[in-house]
Order: structure tokens, then sequence, then C-alpha cells
């Protein structure tokens, strides 16, 4: 299997599988003398972790992170310091239940990717999906943890933050955005009223045994301007294409994305005036990226997660062999993956932000 690789300078090659040992990720192309430690990942980590409230997975990992390689103690700088050498994470599996698997290894989950690993491989690992499992995530979100002490030691005060600002087809109240809410609900809604109907909404669907999609938008504070290119290094293509690398993941937008179809030139167009530090635009339609190029705006991007596949009622599908049956997924399933995937949302976007500041410091210095 190819393809486990993304970034240029900043490149993440993840490795693991679902239900295997460990999963993990190597880390190339960080700046040397970066202050890091297990300490600088772990919290993100424990963002994304499964078992934390009953609206997702009750798969009880506690996702300890290690770092194998690229750092070095310097008695001289009194702390541990990467040293440019690839940086190697190690997560270990201990909570797999491969047994919830066994009636179904024959058998095609619809909306999963067990049909198609199976006609490109001619094998698959039934046991949660192996490679194409969300658990494989945890390692983006480590390296995303490194992501984001590149962006502060090349640009000083960069945040990276992630909101869910719909489930099915209940949204938040924008008026109401307070970032300070995200942390305080299970779902990192930044609505608080919002989030209070989620809870009563989605406990529903969960007793139930189904599923829902959901939207989450990203915020990037403090990226300078100049970041990306304009052909086909484009800030915006990239990161959609890493957005659009996570599991469930259906539809991207960049600043008003869709939306933007539907204004005027006149409404659309950032107008700028005069600033204290270059230009002060007056609105952000564009997400923070013009013709490919950061702005030095907020970058603001969206995007959209599929209902978890995997749920209780039972669907048509075939088996192996080709042959008509039907399928009830049992074991334990997050309700709603989009709530996991906004921490997974903010690593891919740290990545690419770092790995466009890397390429931008090598060519122009």
């Amino acid at each position: 299997m190819s393809h486990n690789s993304f970034g240029h300078l900043f490149r993440v090659t993840t490795f693991g599988e679902s239900h295997g040992p460990a999963l993990g990720c190597v880390v190339d192309g960080c700046p040397p003398g970066i202050a890091l430690t297990e300490a600088n990942i772990q919290p993100w980590l424990d963002k994304r972790r499964p078992g934390q409230s009953k609206f997702v997975t009750q798969r009880k990992e506690p996702d300890q992170v290690r770092i194998l390689s690229g750092v070095f103690q310097d008695e001289r700088m009194k702390r541990q310091v990467t040293t440019g050498a690839p940086i190697a994470l190690l997560i270990e599996n201990v909570d797999q239940r491969s047994k919830d698997y066994s009636e179904i290894r024959d058998k095609f989950r619809p909306g999963h990717a067990d049909y198609t690993y199976w006609a490109k491989y001619g094998v698959r690992d039934y046991r949660g999906g192996g490679r194409s499992s969300a658990r494989e995530t945890a390692a983006r979100v480590a390296a995303g943890g490194v992501a984001r002490l590149v962006l502060q030691y090349l640009f000083g005060k960069v945040s990276v933050r992630g909101a869910l600002v719909a489930m099915g087809a209940k949204e938040i109240d924008r008026q109401r955005w307070d970032w300070k809410e995200v942390g305080r609900n299970p779902f990192f809604c930044p609505d608080a009223k919002a989030a209070a109907g989620w809870e009563t909404y989605l406990e529903r669907l969960r007793k139930k045994g189904s599923s829902i999609g959901a939207v989450i938008e990203l915020v990037a504070d403090g990226i300078p301007a100049g970041l990306g290119a304009p052909v086909y290094g484009k800030l915006d293509g990239e990161l959609a294409a890493a957005l659009m690398s996570i599991n469930a993941v259906k539809g991207v937008e960049i600043g008003d994305g869709f939306a933007a179809a539907r204004l005027s030139g006149e409404e659309n167009a950032d107008e700028m005036r005069k600033g204290k530090k270059g230009p002060r635009f007056l609105s952000n339609h564009a997400g923070g990226i013009l013709g490919g190029i950061s702005s030095g705006q907020p970058i603001v991007a969206r995007f959209a997660v599929k209902p978890t596949s995997s749920i209780l009622s039972p669907r048509k599908t075939i088996d192996v062999t080709g042959e008509e049956t039907e399928i009830v997924t049992k074991g334990r399933h997050d309700p709603c993956v989009g709530i996991r995937a906004v921490p997974v949302g903010e690593a891919m976007m740290a990545c690419v932000l770092a790995d466009a500041a890397l390429r931008h410091r090598g060519q122009n210095g």
C-alpha cells in the first residue's frame, strides 16, 4: 500500500492499523533546536482520545505518545530539543476487541472502504478497517503537535482552532459564537445553547444505534502573508487535499466556499484600507487566501463529515463471494464521528501551514 505520506519539507508518514499493536508516524523536516517533549504533544491527543463521553466510541485508549527519535537532551540549552533528524512518534493500542468484527469478516459494510480495499488489494483487515479506520488519525494529531511548535518557532504567536458548527441539519447561531465554549462541552461547539440541544438530539440517535454527520470550521490566526504558491502549490488547494484525506470527509470549503457563488462581485471582494502593519481588510470572504497565497488574514476552512457507517440498523450488502446478504455492525463506534474530527482537522491544518512556512522560508529566506 503506497501513499502513506503527505507534505513536502515538513513531511509526515503514518503507520499502523486500528487493531494492530501500535500506530504512529515519522515527521521529517522539523527544524533543529525546537524544544520538544511528549508533554507538548499529549494535550492534543487527549483532545481526540476516545471514551471521554457517551457521545463518542467507548474504546478505552490512553493514547500515550512516545518520542523514539529526533530529539536530544541539550545540556547547554538545558532542555530536550529537536535535532533536525526524523522524529518517530509511537502510540500503542491497548483496547482492541477484534471479536466484535468476527461476524462480519466476509461482509462489506455499506458506506465503508471494505469493498474498495478488497477490489484494489485483494485482502483487507476486517478488524475495524485496518488502515481505513479513523484510529489512524491519532498519528496525524501527534504530528500536528509538532507542526504547531514549528509555526510558533517561525512566527511567534499562532493559533489553529476548530469548532463543530453543525450536527446534521442543526447549526449554531454565529451571533453566539464564543471560543471559550468549545472546551466546555463534549462537542467542541462554540454555541452553548446549540450544544445543549445537541445532547438530547445525539442521545436519541445513539440509543437507536444510528449516526449523524457534522460540519467543522477551522481558523488559523497569526499566519503572515506569503505562504503558498500561485499555480500548482496553492495553499487552499493543499489545505483542501489534507482535509479531504481525513476519514469520512466528503467536502471542503475555504472562506465563504460555495456561498461565494451566490454573491456579487461587489459583495465578495474583500476591500482594503491602510493599516498599521500592511493592509486592513474590511471582510474575509476569501478565508485568508488570495490566488493560492495567504493574505495575512485568519485562514478559514470548513469540512463536512458524513454519518458514521457502522450502525445497528440492518443494511443490504454482499459478501466476498458476491452473494447478497444483510449486515448489522456491532461494536464501539462514534454516533457522530465529526466530534473527534475537530482535533484531527486542526492537526492537518497545522501540518499544511508548517510545510508551507518552511517552503516559503526556503525560497524567500
